[in-house]
């Protein structure tokens, strides 16, 4: 689902605290785990006792995700950039995932949908329920990102969330919101920076594309 807002930007004059800690800061802030966290957990103790799967098994698993980086993805957003038909296919959703597998050779398990950073339109990506996320391309999503606040507040106060992380939004651009489902992920195709319309090197793109500005709470300068 999408929302779109047009409401003014928040205006604020606080210092930014380094990223690190303002990760931090969101997680402590979670509290006593929720309802549905102890209901997970206590299906995991469940079906290791039964012998479903091993504890081993399920750190192997976690030890293969914490591997993942996101330089799939800035493979992706950087050949996009430089091939006009390669960011068609990008786009369509019907042709998306044979577009990340043909370039990264990553066959991704859900509905995976490319949506454009424009000069009319500011895309960011979210996942109200929980913590759905494209972590194929994007590895593990960032802290901030499963943080209650961010996944509630997103949806309702966008442009404010946005300033929070340092981005503001002209009031002339529409800010969609992109929620994030199991069945469907989301990723944010940035705009080329001005500095780098002239490049064509997909190796120097790639390492100037950040995680944030794939989830869309920053842009490239």
């Amino acid at each position: 689902t999408t929302t779109t807002t047009t409401t003014n930007h928040h205006h604020h004059d606080h210092q930014h605290e380094e990223r690190p800690i303002v990760e931090q800061t969101a997680v402590d802030r979670e509290g006593e785990p929720a309802p549905g966290e102890r209901f997970c957990k206590a299906l995991v103790r469940m079906v290791v006792a039964k012998g479903i799967v091993t504890a081993a098994e399920i750190a192997e698993k976690m030890e293969k995700m914490s591997k993942y980086s996101f330089e799939p993805a800035r493979k992706v957003v950087a050949k996009a950039w430089v091939d006009d038909d390669y960011r068609r296919r990008l786009l369509d959703e019907t042709t998306s995932n044979a577009a990340v597998k043909e370039l990264t050779g990553i066959e991704l398990s859900c509905r995976f949908v490319v949506v454009e950073a424009t000069k009319h339109v500011h895309p960011v990506v979210c996942c109200t329920l929980c913590s759905c996320y494209p972590t194929q391309l994007l590895a593990r999503p960032p802290l901030w990102y499963k943080e209650r606040s961010y996944r509630s507040r997103i949806v309702r106060e966008p442009r404010a969330v946005l300033a929070e992380f340092g981005t503001t939004v002209p009031p002339e651009r529409v800010v969609r919101v992109y929620d994030s489902t199991s069945e469907c992920r989301y990723m944010v195709l940035p705009r080329r920076p001005p500095a780098a319309e002239n490049v064509t090197d997909e190796a120097v793109l790639a390492d100037i594309i950040t995680r944030d500005s794939l989830i869309g709470v920053r842009v490239l300068d």
